[in-house]
């Protein structure tokens, strides 16, 4: 489209992400990845939760956002990379978390889990020029990113929606576009929940911790 003077208006703005936000838990044995046991031990799991946990902050750290905070039920151990910021998480259940999540920084965020490792950087660089919320679908029901461009909101956004079930996502993504949001959707990724599923997402990223990690797991001990 030209003006009356034959000259292009000018392109909107872009609106880059200001903050990424993860959401995880210390990966200590018994607290983390318990779907995974058996086939492996509590330890095995643990430890293929820390390399999933590594992975993506590996990959947060790579992408342009100007603030990268991991927002930890648990502490911080020397599997942090360098220029994360962490923060505490809230009590109360996972939708209270993920609300209070976004309120650790101001402008554009989106927040992602641990869980899917093979995410990469190009994934996370959002755009949030002519919408207001990104929704990342996961192939369980659930939900992997959730980005609004005002986070203000989150509070009604996320509270009382049902979380770790089979509809979590479709609730999720109602809920957004009955506030009036204008919504744009990420690729549907696979969550590392069961073994299943983590020779999946190892195969999808077989350069990455998580892989190596789970071949050096070998099958696991079945009971």
């Amino acid at each position: 489209m030209t003006t009356a003077r034959g000259v292009r208006p000018a392109a909107a703005p872009a609106v880059p992400l200001a903050t990424l936000l993860v959401i995880a838990k210390e990966p200590r044995p018994g607290r983390v990845k318990t779907r995974l046991t058996p086939p492996y031990s509590p330890h095995e799991a643990a430890a293929l939760a820390e390399a999933a946990l590594v992975d993506t902050l590996h990959t947060v750290a790579g992408t342009p956002a100007a603030h990268r905070v991991l927002v930890l039920d648990g502490s911080p151990g020397p599997w942090l990379p360098p220029g994360i910021e962490v923060v505490r998480q809230c009590g109360g259940g996972l939708d209270a978390r993920l609300a209070a999540a976004f309120a650790h920084r101001p402008g554009p965020a989106l927040l992602i889990g641990m869980d899917t490792p093979q995410v990469t950087p190009e994934l996370l660089d959002v755009d949030f020029t002519g919408c207001d919320a990104w929704f990342g679908p996961a192939a369980d029901g659930g939900f992997w990113a959730l980005g609004l461009a005002d986070p203000g909101p989150a509070e009604a956004l996320l509270r009382g929606v049902p979380m770790s079930t089979p509809e979590t996502g479709a609730v999720q993504r109602e809920r957004l576009r009955a506030a009036g949001l204008r919504v744009r959707e990420l690729p549907c990724l696979r969550d590392v929940d069961t073994a299943a599923d983590a020779a999946e997402v190892a195969a999808l990223a077989p350069s990455g911790r998580f892989a190596r990690r789970l071949a050096a797991c070998g099958p696991g001990v079945r009971s």
